[in-house]
Protein backbone atom coordinates (compact mmCIF):
# COMPACT_ATOMS: atom_id res chain seq x y z
CA UNK A 1 0.00 0.00 0.00
CA UNK A 2 1.37 3.40 -0.93
CA UNK A 3 1.49 5.86 1.90
CA UNK A 4 -0.07 9.27 1.63
CA UNK A 5 1.35 12.27 3.41
CA UNK A 6 -0.21 13.41 6.65
CA UNK A 7 -0.98 16.73 5.00
CA UNK A 8 -2.95 15.08 2.20
CA UNK A 9 -4.97 13.00 4.60
CA UNK A 10 -5.72 15.97 6.82
CA UNK A 11 -6.76 17.97 3.78
CA UNK A 12 -8.93 15.33 2.19
CA UNK A 13 -10.50 14.06 5.37
CA UNK A 14 -10.87 17.19 7.46
CA UNK A 15 -14.38 17.82 6.23
CA UNK A 16 -15.30 14.14 6.69
CA UNK A 17 -13.60 13.39 10.02
CA UNK A 18 -13.05 15.01 13.36
CA UNK A 19 -10.40 17.74 13.33
CA UNK A 20 -6.96 16.19 13.13
CA UNK A 21 -8.30 12.65 12.75
CA UNK A 22 -6.78 10.38 10.12
CA UNK A 23 -8.81 7.37 9.01
CA UNK A 24 -7.05 4.46 7.33
CA UNK A 25 -3.84 6.31 6.55
CA UNK A 26 -0.18 6.10 7.39
CA UNK A 27 2.18 9.02 7.78
CA UNK A 28 4.89 9.28 5.15
CA UNK A 29 8.40 10.63 5.53
CA UNK A 30 8.14 14.45 5.79
CA UNK A 31 8.32 16.17 2.39
CA UNK A 32 8.39 12.91 0.43
CA UNK A 33 5.34 14.10 -1.57
CA UNK A 34 6.43 17.59 -2.75
CA UNK A 35 3.68 17.77 -5.38
CA UNK A 36 0.91 17.90 -2.76
CA UNK A 37 -0.95 21.18 -2.30
CA UNK A 38 -3.24 22.52 0.41
CA UNK A 39 -5.99 24.86 -0.80
CA UNK A 40 -7.37 27.50 1.54
CA UNK A 41 -10.60 28.68 -0.05
CA UNK A 42 -12.81 31.68 0.56
CA UNK A 43 -16.19 30.45 -0.68
CA UNK A 44 -18.77 32.51 -2.53
CA UNK A 45 -20.56 32.80 0.84
CA UNK A 46 -17.32 34.22 2.40
CA UNK A 47 -16.71 31.07 4.46
CA UNK A 48 -13.35 29.34 4.81
CA UNK A 49 -12.93 25.86 3.34
CA UNK A 50 -10.02 23.54 2.56
CA UNK A 51 -9.26 21.09 -0.22
CA UNK A 52 -6.31 19.10 -1.44
CA UNK A 53 -4.69 19.29 -4.84
CA UNK A 54 -1.42 18.45 -6.53
CA UNK A 55 1.01 20.08 -8.91
CA UNK A 56 0.88 18.85 -12.49
CA UNK A 57 3.11 21.62 -13.79
CA UNK A 58 5.21 24.35 -12.14
CA UNK A 59 2.28 26.77 -12.13
CA UNK A 60 -0.80 24.51 -12.29
CA UNK A 61 -2.59 22.56 -9.58
CA UNK A 62 -5.19 19.88 -10.33
CA UNK A 63 -8.08 19.57 -7.88
CA UNK A 64 -11.83 18.98 -7.73
CA UNK A 65 -14.21 21.55 -9.25
CA UNK A 66 -16.29 21.63 -6.07
CA UNK A 67 -13.26 23.34 -4.47
CA UNK A 68 -13.86 26.55 -6.47
CA UNK A 69 -14.28 29.75 -4.53
CA UNK A 70 -14.09 33.53 -4.45
CA UNK A 71 -10.34 33.23 -3.82
CA UNK A 72 -7.90 30.38 -3.24
CA UNK A 73 -4.49 30.35 -1.56
CA UNK A 74 -2.25 27.37 -2.35
CA UNK A 75 0.29 26.12 0.18
CA UNK A 76 3.11 23.94 -1.12
CA UNK A 77 5.92 22.31 0.85
CA UNK A 78 3.81 21.43 3.90
CA UNK A 79 3.99 18.11 5.71
CA UNK A 80 1.51 19.08 8.41
CA UNK A 81 -0.61 22.10 7.56
CA UNK A 82 -1.07 22.86 11.27
CA UNK A 83 2.67 23.35 11.91
CA UNK A 84 4.32 26.24 10.01
CA UNK A 85 7.63 25.31 8.40
CA UNK A 86 10.28 27.19 6.43
CA UNK A 87 9.50 24.92 3.46
CA UNK A 88 6.03 26.41 2.96
CA UNK A 89 5.26 28.40 -0.16
CA UNK A 90 1.95 30.27 -0.13
CA UNK A 91 0.72 31.40 -3.53
CA UNK A 92 -2.52 33.05 -4.59
CA UNK A 93 -4.47 31.42 -7.41
CA UNK A 94 -4.83 33.86 -10.29
CA UNK A 95 -7.30 31.84 -12.38
CA UNK A 96 -9.64 28.90 -11.82
CA UNK A 97 -10.55 26.55 -14.68
CA UNK A 98 -13.45 24.32 -13.61
CA UNK A 99 -14.40 21.77 -16.25
CA UNK A 100 -17.07 23.37 -18.49
CA UNK A 101 -19.47 20.46 -17.89
CA UNK A 102 -19.09 20.43 -14.10
CA UNK A 103 -22.43 19.84 -12.36
CA UNK A 104 -22.26 20.66 -8.66
CA UNK A 105 -25.61 18.99 -7.99
CA UNK A 106 -24.48 15.61 -9.30
CA UNK A 107 -20.68 15.95 -8.87
CA UNK A 108 -20.26 15.21 -12.57
CA UNK A 109 -16.98 16.31 -14.22
CA UNK A 110 -15.66 17.30 -10.77
CA UNK A 111 -12.24 18.48 -11.95
CA UNK A 112 -10.56 21.88 -12.02
CA UNK A 113 -7.19 23.40 -12.86
CA UNK A 114 -5.76 26.29 -10.84
CA UNK A 115 -3.10 28.71 -12.11
CA UNK A 116 -0.57 32.17 -9.78
CA UNK A 117 2.50 32.49 -9.28
CA UNK A 118 1.89 28.78 -8.96
CA UNK A 119 -11.56 17.85 -4.41
CA UNK A 120 -6.10 15.26 -3.37
CA UNK A 121 -5.07 12.58 -5.78
CA UNK A 122 -5.89 8.89 -5.88
CA UNK A 123 -2.45 7.36 -6.36
CA UNK A 124 -1.83 3.98 -7.93
CA UNK A 125 1.83 2.91 -8.06
CA UNK A 126 2.83 6.53 -7.47
CA UNK A 127 0.80 7.87 -10.41
CA UNK A 128 -2.20 10.17 -9.95
CA UNK A 129 -5.27 8.42 -11.33
CA UNK A 130 -8.16 10.30 -9.74
CA UNK A 131 -9.32 13.30 -7.74
CA UNK A 132 -11.49 12.87 -4.65
CA UNK A 133 -15.00 13.97 -5.57
CA UNK A 134 -17.10 12.82 -2.62
CA UNK A 135 -17.48 10.06 -0.10
CA UNK A 136 -18.98 9.09 3.23
CA UNK A 137 -18.81 11.53 6.14
CA UNK A 138 -16.66 9.12 8.14
CA UNK A 139 -14.17 8.94 5.22
CA UNK A 140 -14.52 5.17 4.90
CA UNK A 141 -15.07 3.51 1.53
CA UNK A 142 -16.77 3.74 -0.77
CA UNK A 143 -15.52 7.05 -2.10
CA UNK A 144 -16.00 8.50 -5.57
CA UNK A 145 -13.09 9.78 -7.63
CA UNK A 146 -12.97 11.69 -10.90
CA UNK A 147 -10.83 9.70 -13.38
CA UNK A 148 -8.04 11.99 -14.61
CA UNK A 149 -7.29 10.10 -17.84
CA UNK A 150 -10.75 10.90 -19.21
CA UNK A 151 -9.94 14.63 -18.94
CA UNK A 152 -6.43 14.60 -20.44
CA UNK A 153 -7.52 16.34 -23.68
CA UNK A 154 -9.20 19.15 -21.71
CA UNK A 155 -6.23 19.45 -19.29
CA UNK A 156 -3.76 19.59 -22.18
CA UNK A 157 -5.84 22.24 -23.97
CA UNK A 158 -6.04 24.51 -20.90
CA UNK A 159 -2.31 24.08 -20.24
CA UNK A 160 -1.48 24.86 -23.87
CA UNK A 161 -3.58 28.04 -23.87
CA UNK A 162 -2.21 29.29 -20.55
Amino acid sequence: MHCLSLALLLLLLCSRAEAGEIIGGTECKPHSRPYMAHLEIVTLQNRLASCGGFLIRRNFVLTAAHCAGRSIMVTLGAHNIRKKEDTWQKLEVIKQFPHPKYDDNAFLHDIMLLKGDSGGPLLCAGVAQGIVSYGRKNAKPPAVFTRISHYRPWINEVLKQN
